[in-house]
């Protein structure tokens, strides 16, 4: 077992930036890939970006691609993702998420934290 727990979230005005962190607990966290998505009000849970175990690899949504930036330290069973030049559309309730293999679809995860706010103002 895994849990998993967000942080980070806030109001944002558009342009600016937020770093969330997924803290993990239980088994070894370096055991798994990382995944972030995020679900929108009135739409469905969409993903972001997802990093390998040693964090050598990852993968981001077109829509995110050179804003957002993926991390990870093993060492403090950690995840990162660093949010800048935020935009309102990026308002969502963000989530990660750990799995056995780096996935863009939300079924292949395992584990899940119960997300982090993040709204982005005009």
């Amino acid at each position: 077992q895994v849990q998993l727990a967000e942080s980070g979230g806030g109001l944002v005005q558009a342009g600016g930036s937020l770093r969330l962190s997924c803290a993990a607990s239980g088994r070894t966290f370096s055991e798994y890939v990382a995944g972030w998505f995020r679900q929108a009000p009135g739409k469905e849970r969409e993903f972001v970006s997802t990093i390998s175990l040693n964090g050598g690899v990852t993968y981001y949504a077109d829509s995110v691609k050179g804003r957002f930036t993926v991390s990870r330290d093993n060492a403090k069973n950690t995840v990162y993702l660093q949010m800048n030049s935020l935009k309102p559309e990026d308002t969502a309730v963000y989530y990660c998420a750990a799995g056995r293999t780096p996935q863009i679809i939300s079924v292949a995860y395992d584990y899940w934290g119960q997300g982090t706010r993040v709204t982005v103002s005009s």
